[in-house]
């Protein structure tokens, strides 16, 4: 009957130790983790930003190249278009 009660303290040590271990691998394993996604984090809202950037200046450069003077100045110069005369315009009633 001695062995056996000596044995429990022992085998109870055994457990709490491998229990501990364990513990201490899951830790380091959600560290990593973690530390992983929140490079992954960083990175796309880098990118995100990077991206809102250009966006900006895309929107800036469609209202520079829809404003009216320009339409017009594409219009004489590259498409050789020319303003009509008073006399060339009709205008027709709706009825």
């Amino acid at each position: 009957m001695e062995a056996t009660t000596r044995r429990q303290p022992f085998l109870l040590v055994i457990v709490f130790a491998l229990v501990c271990v364990l513990s201490a691998i899951a830790l380091v394993y959600t560290k990593h983790e973690s530390r992983k996604l929140f490079v992954e984090l960083e990175s796309l809202t880098h990118a995100r930003d990077d991206l809102n950037i250009e966006w900006g200046q895309l929107q800036i450069e469609q209202s520079t190249w829809a404003t009216h003077a320009r339409i017009e100045q594409v219009a004489t110069d590259d498409l050789s278009l020319v303003r009509p005369t008073s006399a060339e315009i009709f205008v027709i009633e709706r009825q």
